[in-house]
Order: structure tokens, then sequence, then C-alpha cells
């Protein structure tokens, strides 16, 4: 099954992060993607309404409970893909922010309008020795086959950290990577940055 749009893809994406699970392994990658998704639910179930009336606050949640387990830095490296290289150190750390503001609205975003869906997890592919793992997942759809939704972990010193997700096999760092190369190459990185600045102001 294909997804139709990147609303889709997105509402999907976040969804699998804060949806009850039918199982979880004991690894401490498959842990940590359920203990999350454990702590923010109940907050949400709690405070719906509010979030709804000014979603401010969930924008709040997902920054504190959800992206710290992200990797930014990677993410946004893998997202530049051969631009990476024209990146310098006073452009990284505003490219890294920017990034970090786009993603707290969509996941805000889209919890909002999320539909009550069942999320199974799979057996994990990789080794916990060599501290790169897929926790593989697939998300229940009403009268369709259910959907693959896998996170790409790695191992820190501080810990596993998620550097990439992927839907229905559309990565979410392939998914802006054509869009950052576009307007690099039209604009270049300070554009980039202009960019996004400008469309996280915009829908903040």
């Amino acid at each position: 099954m294909r997804l139709k749009s990147k609303t889709q893809f997105l509402l999907l994406l976040v969804a699998g992060l804060f949806l009850q699970p039918l199982w979880a392994g004991d690894s401490e990658p498959e842990k940590l993607i359920q203990q999350t998704a454990d702590e923010v639910l109940a907050i949400i179930k709690q405070k719906q309404p509010e979030f709804q009336e000014n979603p401010s606050k969930l924008y709040a949640l997902v920054d504190e409970k959800v992206l710290p387990h992200f990797d930014f830095d990677r993410m946004t490296d893998l997202a530049l893909g051969r631009y990476k290289r024209q990146v310098n150190k006073s452009q990284k750390p505003k490219l890294v922010e920017e990034f970090r503001h786009l993603l707290v609205r969509t996941y805000g975003k889209a919890l909002l309008e999320y539909n009550d869906q069942t999320i199974t997890y799979l057996p994990m592919r990789g080794l916990l020795s060599k501290g790169e793992v897929t926790v593989r997942t697939e998300i229940e759809q009403k009268g369709g086959f259910p959907i693959p939704l896998n996170y790409e972990l790695y191992q820190k010193s501080e810990g596993w950290k998620v550097y990439d997700i992927s839907v229905d096999n559309i990565s979410l760092v392939t998914n802006y990577r054509s869009s950052f190369a576009k307007k690099i190459k039209a604009d270049g990185i300070d554009g980039l940055i202009k960019s996004l600045r400008e469309r996280n102001k915009s829908e903040s």
C-alpha cells in the first residue's frame, strides 16, 4: 500500500510515535520508543482540549518529550546529502535549529489530527553490539494493509538516538533532501536557512 500524499506520510509518521503498541521487545531502543509514546499519549489524552485551543503548548510538549531522542545534527547532514560539505561552522547550528523547529510543528499539527490506530512491533533488525538498529513496526489500517513504520537508531555516549524514520519505505530524511537541494542550488546554504526561518515564523 503506497501513501497517497505527503500529509498522509506525516500523519502516520507522527501517529506511530504516539500510538499504544500491541507488543514491544525488551531491547533498550524498543523500550525508548514505547516509553516515550506512553508518556506523551497520557498527557495528550488528559489535555487534548487545551492543546486544540493552544497548539503552541503541544509543540512545547513534543519539543520536551520527543525530540531529545532525535539526533538533529546527523539528520540535518543526511537531509543535506552532498551539500553538507558546503555548510560552514557558523551556518550549521542555525540550520539544525530551524530544521528542529520545522519538525516540532510537523509533529504537533499531525497529533491534533490523527485517528485511533494500532501499532504492532515486529522483530528488530540489526545488532545492539554494533550500535545501530532498526525498530520495525506496522500501523494497522481499517479495511487496508498494514503500513510499515520503521525507526533508525544508533547508540551515542548519552544513549540511543533516532536519526531517520521511514513510512511505507519513504524516508523522512529523503523526503526533505530534494527540497533542501533545490533551495541550495537556487540560493545557497544561507538561502535555505532563511527559507526555513521564514516558514517557521509564518506557521508559528
